[in-house]
């Protein structure tokens, strides 16, 4: 237990630091900023979810000492307790039904879609700080984005906003309160897993993950991930705040969508040759666009109904992928 608490010291020092990096300005600080979940989970992974809660609480509380109370809800509601929550069904495990012996563990689609949810969570909870009904949050979001490029330009305050090579700043600050919230809520889900991945693979390097590495191509979110976001999407033609709200959720669940839509293509791709380059083109395009995601979120959908991956293993001969 010593030890548990030790490592649950380090990290919180450790997620600590590199969340409060951000206050540096510098580009590099932003990367450091999203890897501040990492040292959280690797506590949590790799020696006890307790590790990782300790390690959540020293680091929201090293930052309330250093700046303030504010940045103690902050740390803790938004990538604190999602990391520490994730770790705890991580490492959830039943016997496996059927067999003697052998573990269930919680599967990865499961982590997926809380890791969308917490996403979300976490923006929706931030959006009252800007105002309480859609108006009053678009202007109060408008404005913090012209403060911020006011001060990135060095443009005084009182000066109309010039940004070079945008003919039309105004529209890009429209542009920018429309588009950011979901955005938000994609990159957060985003920094979540791939910090709950890296995560694991240093626990398993070392030696100290306790779950066998999954095969992630047999991703697939719950059943009832599709309906969340049916009601979701339905909730967007409400509009007003509810549907900014609403927005949120289903930007972080067609990504979490999109997830099982690349899970879909590795399993369906085993055994064709020239795999690798398909997959490497795949992530390419996606990098690019952006819009293909899209694509992958209905792949990830029609996944649910039609069962690709079962399909084409049926096809080649290969063992059948479970879901």
């Amino acid at each position: 237990m010593v030890q548990v608490v030790l490592i649950g010291l380090a990290a919180g020092l450790a997620a600590a630091l590199l969340f409060a990096s951000l206050v540096s300005g510098s580009l590099f600080s932003f990367v450091l900023f999203y890897l501040a979940p990492l040292p959280v989970m690797i506590a949590g992974l790799g020696w006890s979810h307790v590790a990782a809660l300790i390690a959540a609480l020293v680091a929201a509380a090293g930052l309330a000492a250093a700046f303030g109370g504010f940045l103690f809800a902050a740390f803790l509601v938004g990538l604190g307790l999602p990391a520490w929550w994730i770790c705890y069904l991580a490492l959830l495990a039943r016997p496996a039904v059927g067999h003697s012996e052998g573990l269930e563990w919680y599967p990865v689609g499961g982590l997926v879609l809380w890791a969308a949810l917490l996403a979300a969570l976490g923006i929706i909870l931030a959006i009252p700080t800007f105002g309480t009904d859609a108006e009053s949050f678009h202007a109060g979001l408008r404005q913090a984005f012209d403060r911020l490029l006011h001060a990135e330009t060095n443009t005084p305050s009182r000066e109309s906003l010039t940004l070079p090579g945008i003919s039309d700043p105004d529209g890009l600050l429209d542009f920018l309160v429309i588009v950011t919230p979901p955005a938000a809520a994609v990159v957060s889900t985003a920094t979540s897993l791939a910090n709950l991945w890296l995560a694991a693979r240093i626990a398993n390097l070392s030696g100290r993950l306790k779950r066998p590495w999954p095969d992630l191509g047999t991703t697939a979110l719950p059943r009832h991930a599709s309906v969340l976001l049916a009601a979701a999407m339905a909730g967007m033609l409400i509009g007003d705040l509810l549907g900014i709200v609403a927005g949120v959720l289903t930007a972080s669940l067609l990504f979490a969508y999109a997830l099982v839509g690349l899970a879909v293509l590795h399993a369906a791709t085993r055994g064709i040759n020239g795999r690798g380059f398909v997959l490497a083109g795949i992530y390419a395009i996606v990098a690019v666009f952006k819009w293909p995601a899209l694509l992958l979120s209905l792949l990830g959908l029609a996944d649910l109904a039609l069962d690709f991956r079962r399909r084409a293993a049926k096809r080649r001969g290969l063992p059948e992928t479970r879901t």
